[in-house]
């Protein structure tokens, strides 16, 4: 049989949801909104367009976002895939030149014969479940209000929402390279020299924090914590806590030394390089709700950024997600008595069911796409291991017993208990990523067995 499923949203979920799907047969039809109707933090229409940050975090084999990647790899994910083919140098951490992974992500599916791309939004989540076979709905933390109106018709609920920023991003030749350093945080044999530092002294950073708490802001309230996603709060917000806050976080100077003087810094700012040429650097940690005329002014106080030359000003916006511990099954799918009585069953992944971070919206998608492949044909999809990273933040968002749901990233914090307690944390960590390697071996096994992976 020909099946036909649909998936809004050409984000990082829609998008690995997408060619999960096809290499299965299965037809799709994916929609996307852009470019008719823009949003706040988009600048192309390409699909996986990566509006934040252009790093996928760490790599290392016994960190939860390594773990991570090595699910996404085991199960055949096409955008770490893609990921890995257009990285950029980032020290321990994945980065990638986001124009062209999101070009190859966009060109992989218009040449996917069994990928209809459609850009329309979409409005009428029922009118969707009853022209397919299954609804995958990836339309992320920006989702329009029409389609929000229709999701809640379907939960009974109003939406959860929090604020969200991005960092801006500056053209390299306006960098002063007399005042930067290269040089990694923690440098690992072989990853020095993938940041560019910006040292402060006490009195620049003085000054800094001075005329960024008096900087004019878009939204213009201070923020409570609950409102904010904590792993992307503004700059500004961080130091409104505590003028050294900033120094204990995103601008620490631990494990750098300023060639000119051989000493530590006071305080150090890093940028990160944006595409493979170097041509463009971000601010690491610098998601701000400044006015752009005000980030000019403030992030030029930076030292070396004095001639900064802006190529994408940083943005807040202000993000939705379902309440998933009470409206998702461990499958991804819709189960309130509204949903259930649809044509065809509804899916959520992504951002949009409250799964914080790039790779976790790729593997949100894949999972949501084996589910749906095993309803279409009639199989049992294997239960996702607890002891797998992803398997772990699965649990925890989809059980009813999570109360006052936020966004989460993967960690080892929601792993089980392991049966002999270790007391060293490398250690702890290491036995971890043994268990979390295991159960997925474990697992793609029953997914091969069942037909649902090649």
């Amino acid at each position: 049989m020909t099946y036909h499923v649909t998936i809004v949203g050409g984000g990082l979920a829609g998008s690995e949801a997408a060619l999960t799907l096809a290499d299965r047969g299965i037809a799709v039809r994916l929609m996307e909104m852009r470019p008719a109707s823009p949003t706040a933090v988009h600048h192309t229409d390409a699909l996986a367009e990566l509006v934040c940050s252009n790093s996928l975090k760490s790599t290392k084999p016994d960190s939860a976002a390594g773990l991570l990647k090595e699910e996404l790899s085991q199960l055949g994910s096409h955008l770490l895939d893609a990921a890995r083919r257009h990285s950029v140098p980032a020290g321990g951490a994945l980065a990638v030149d986001r124009a062209k992974f999101s070009r190859e992500v966009t060109e992989r599916i218009e040449a996917n014969p069994l990928i209809e791309v459609v850009r329309e939004e979409a409005a009428d989540v029922a009118g969707l479940a009853e022209a397919s076979d299954a609804v995958i709905l990836a339309s992320g933390p920006l989702s329009s209000d029409a389609l929000s109106s229709s999701l809640m018709g379907l939960t009974g609920r109003s939406a959860l929402a929090f604020y969200d920023a991005a960092a801006p991003v500056v053209m390299a030749d306006s960098i002063d390279g007399e005042k930067v350093f290269r040089q990694s945080r923690y440098e690992d044999p072989g990853e020095a020299g993938d940041y560019l530092n910006a040292p402060f002294t006490k009195e620049e950073y003085d000054a800094f924090i001075e005329a960024l708490l008096g900087a004019e802001r878009v939204i213009a309230k201070d923020f409570e914590s609950r409102e904010l996603f904590q792993a992307c709060q503004p700059i500004e917000e961080i130091a409104r806590a505590g003028r050294d806050a900033p120094r204990f976080g995103t601008l620490k100077p631990v494990g750098l030394t300023d060639p000119r003087t051989g000493r530590r810094p006071w305080a150090a700012l890093q940028l990160r390089a944006e595409d493979a040429h170097g041509a463009s650097y971000n601010l690491v940690g610098f998601q701000t709700n400044l006015t752009f005329p005000e980030q000019r002014r403030v992030f030029r106080m930076i030292p070396g950024l004095e001639n900064a030359e802006f190529a994408r000003y940083g943005v807040m916006h202000r993000n939705t997600f379902i309440d998933a511990p009470r409206l998702l099954d461990d499958h991804g799918r819709l189960v309130t008595p509204e949903a259930r009585g649809l044509a065809a069953p509804v899916y959520v992944a992504g951002q949009l069911a409250g799964t914080e971070g790039y790779c976790e919206a790729i593997r949100s998608g894949l999972h949501a796409a084996l589910a749906v492949t095993a309803d279409l044909r009639g199989v049992q999809l294997p239960a996702l291991p607890g002891d797998t990273v992803f398997g772990a933040l699965l649990a925890y968002a989809t059980d009813p017993g999570t109360a006052d749901y936020q966004p989460m990233h993967v960690n080892f914090g929601l792993m089980r208990p392991l049966d002999v307690p270790v007391r060293n944390k490398r250690a702890r960590y290491g036995a971890y990523a043994a268990r979390a390697n295991e159960a997925l071996a474990a697992y793609a096994e029953e997914l091969r067995d069942a037909g649902l992976l090649p």
